[in-house]
């Protein structure tokens, strides 16, 4: 069967359905698959009936269904690490950062966390066989943390374009907690458009932090925070990118 390349090869979605769905992030059939029910009600004025019977078409199109251990070990073959530039720390993470999953890190304030991250950005545009991902890095910025001249002296360092390699990393400022829903709901777009290869989110924790305080809010916190989480998973799942989360002391 010829592979599906639209939204409206889904039986079900018109040119209308179509455009709503991409105006709140979903814009591949892949993500259609995996995306909640009422996540699509709430967002736009799909009915459930519809929303659910367009879901069900999508996940017979990429086979989202029951599958055998063989078939996941298949596709975890193509699974890739990207090097975090030190040898020592690639050699803990068994090679490196992996897509098809989010990796946090977690330390005390001050002990290189963003730095990794950073690094990554560089790490990731290069060559698979140079330790890279051959793709973009997008950082989605909680704290105001992301240095372009620190990037520009570790490109440099490395012996690369610094310029080049700048160009290449996509930086969204969050200013609060519903804004960095709002870019994560959107990386499924912006991630297959600009050959995204790694997320960072420095940090996923921060915003809901300060803004969800005492335990009359946790359960709300929790909730948000896990929708976001899962997101995430699924985007790296989909487009085989890797996710890092910076996420302080815990």
């Amino acid at each position: 069967m010829t592979e599906p390349v639209s939204l409206k090869d889904v039986s079900g979605v018109g040119p209308a359905t179509a455009s709503k769905l991409r105006q709140v992030g979903i814009t591949t059939i892949e993500a259609l698959a995996v995306t909640p029910v009422r996540e699509i009600t709430d967002k736009t004025d799909i009915g459930f009936e519809k929303a659910l019977q367009i879901i069900l078409e999508a996940r017979k199109l990429v086979q989202a269904d029951w599958t055998t251990a063989k078939e996941l070990w298949e596709r975890r073959k193509g699974m890739l690490r990207c090097s975090t530039g030190s040898q020592k720390l690639d050699a803990l993470l068994a090679g490196g950062i992996e897509t098809q999953a989010m990796t946090e890190l977690i330390g005390e304030y001050g002990v290189g966390k963003t730095q990794i991250c950073l690094k990554l950005c560089v790490m990731a545009q290069l060559p698979r066989d140079q330790g890279g991902l051959e793709g973009n890095a997008l950082f989605i910025d909680t704290e105001g943390t992301f240095s372009p001249e620190r990037v520009y002296r570790m490109a440099a360092a490395t012996g690369l374009d610094p310029q080049q390699m700048l160009n290449n990393v996509i930086i969204a400022r969050a200013y609060n907690s519903d804004h960095q829903s709002f870019l994560i709901d959107n990386l499924f777009k912006i991630c297959s458009e600009e050959n995204v290869k790694l997320v960072v989110v420095d940090s996923m924790i921060n915003h809901f932090r300060g803004e969800y305080v005492g335990r009359e809010n946790l359960a709300e916190r929790q909730q948000k925070l896990n929708q976001c989480l899962h997101k995430l998973l699924r985007l790296a799942e989909i487009y085989n990118l890797a996710v890092v989360d910076q996420s302080g002391s815990g």
